[in-house]
């Protein structure tokens, strides 16, 4: 285990909370462990398709001897006790409206500093499509990862819907199984020197889901649909809870 998770912090509190109770609900599977560095910044980019992943992913991490830290809507912290401690744990708020772009871009500066690790969602919220395939991406992890030289480490996770369904209730017996599955940290060399306009992170966002939607195809043992999902076409917000 590296130093990141023995050096006493904050996050001795969240894992002795969380890593207990997903021991007695869950039994990971990690495909290519050795994939995630043990220093260095980096961002992780996961799928997304239950309200329970950030727990999932994050103590994935920490027993992989990673502290995760997450992009995290900022009204979270605006929650008495809850704000409190996100900040102790070095999470990031961020709005979902407005620019937003300049927080995100100061946490990873302090990233790089730091040598830590940062967990983004692409799609920004829980995936729209029916059969829980990655949708569409945002541009925020490319820019960050862009702006600030960081690599990107695609991320695909499958089982977190049966210990929670999209928008459903928890159910903790019997134990579900989880598979994790780490990515190759991504080549960015071919975008060194490119304007950071709106077609480069568009075409970046496009590789880093195709690389997530990769590792979720080889975990599901299914091949994904020829065309990812996008929520403006089917008439459907991109953040807040989908009426399904």
């Amino acid at each position: 285990m590296s130093s990141e998770t023995r050096r006493p912090s904050f996050f001795w509190i969240g894992a002795g909370l969380a890593v207990p109770f997903m021991k007695l609900t869950v039994t990971y599977r990690f495909h290519h462990p050795e994939r995630l560095p043990q220093t260095g910044a980096y961002i992780i980019a996961p799928n997304h398709h239950s309200e329970i992943d950030p727990v999932v992913v994050g103590v994935a991490c920490w027993k992989l001897g990673r502290a995760p830290r997450f992009l995290a809507k900022a009204s979270l912290f605006k929650i008495p006790v809850v704000g409190w401690l996100l900040r102790r744990l070095g999470q990031i708020p961020v709005e979902r409206s407005g620019k937003n772009g300049h927080a995100a871009l100061r946490a990873a500066e302090q990233l790089v500093a730091r040598e830590q690790i940062v967990i983004v969602y692409p799609e920004g919220s829980l995936t729209r499509d029916p059969e829980l395939w990655p949708m569409r991406g945002k541009t925020g992890a490319a820019r960050i990862a862009l702006e600030r030289g960081i690599p990107i480490i695609p991320l695909a996770h499958w089982g977190t819907q049966h210990l929670m369904p999209r928008y459903g209730k928890m159910s903790l017996f019997p134990r579900k199984r989880i598979d994790v599955s780490f990515g190759e940290p991504m080549d960015l060399t071919h975008y060194a020197g490119r304007a950071l306009d709106q077609a480069t992170l568009t075409e970046l966002t496009d590789e880093i889901m195709v690389q997530i939607t990769a590792l979720l195809a080889e975990l599901r043992g299914e091949s994904a649909p020829a065309q990812r999902w996008d929520p403006a076409v089917h008439g459907q917000q991109e953040t807040g809870r989908l009426e399904e």
